[in-house]
């Protein structure tokens, strides 16, 4: 039986119910509260559905709607234990809800990427994208977000709960050099990189294309998802590990991770419009 716990320090009854109707609307799950899971199952419908959508290239939106939808799902978790005001799952529950959620971030981050990069690929090249090189791709994609993830259960880093107490996520109270090694290699491979790569591709289609034959595709709003919706858990963690958590305070902690549960939402408008997924579905 699950223990009740009490309401985590620095937090009132009514923050912490806030904080699962937040989450709740914010990520997806049925009906028009549950937007995010719902976009991106109508891309993952499609693409079963649309003979025509089963190309390479939307095989890596596919892949991106699946991480998207585990992000949401993640969120989902943690709406549920903050309307019960506590963590019902156990601390099993506690790593299992951690790397689940991590690793479909990761998968999201880097889905992000490899949609930029097949993008290019096919304005800028006359070669189209293989279908060996999509599902390498989308391979490596959650081969590596779950290698990453998994290393904080095998002891580099670790999972813990969040200041909330209803939810467990990548722990950086400690400011160990553990977690700090750790940190800044994961948000080297899985953050910058990422970002660096979404950002050039686009950048490049833009510069190659010009403006007699533009894209159509959005080149600017996928780098700034990524930017603005995980850069500030990027900062809190790296604030963490280099000044440790005593100047965050307890609210200004649980912020990032609301914008973060926004960028399933953003992600299945933007990539399933550009790419006609929906189109697609409407005139069948």
């Amino acid at each position: 039986m699950a223990e009740a716990v009490s309401l985590p320090t620095g937090f009132g009854e009514l923050e912490v119910l806030a904080v699962g109707v937040v989450l709740l609307v914010e990520a997806p799950t049925s009906l028009s509260a549950l937007a995010g899971l719902s976009l991106n199952s109508l891309t993952i419908f499609s693409f079963c559905t649309s003979p025509e959508l089963r190309t390479p290239s939307h095989l890596l939106v596919l892949s991106l709607a699946l991480a998207d939808s585990g992000v949401s799902l993640n969120a989902l978790t943690a709406a549920t234990a903050s309307l019960l005001r506590r963590w019902p799952y156990g601390s099993g529950g506690c790593q299992a809800h951690g790397f689940q959620g991590f690793a479909a971030a990761l998968a999201s981050i880097c889905g992000s990427a490899a949609v930029a990069w097949g993008r290019y690929h096919h304005y800028c090249t006359r070669s189209r994208l293989a279908w060996r090189m999509a599902a390498s791709l989308v391979l490596f994609v959650w081969l590596s977000s779950a290698f990453w993830a998994a290393l904080p259960l095998l002891g580099w880093g670790h999972y813990d709960y969040e200041p909330l107490g209803t939810c467990c996520s990548l722990g950086y109270a400690r400011g160990s050099r553990n977690f700090t090694s750790f940190l800044f290699l994961m948000a080297f491979f899985n953050f910058l990189l990422p970002l660096f790569i979404t950002f050039t591709s686009y950048r490049l289609m833009e510069q190659k294309l010009g403006r007699t034959s533009p894209p159509q595709v959005n080149t600017t709003l996928p780098a700034r998802t990524l930017l603005l919706g995980w850069g500030p858990y990027a900062l809190l963690h790296l604030c963490a590990a280099l000044t440790g958590t005593a100047l965050i305070p307890p609210r200004l902690q649980v912020v990032p991770a609301l914008i973060a549960k926004m960028v399933p939402t953003v992600n299945a408008v933007n990539y399933a419009l550009g790419s006609g997924i929906w189109q697609r579905l409407s005139l069948q």
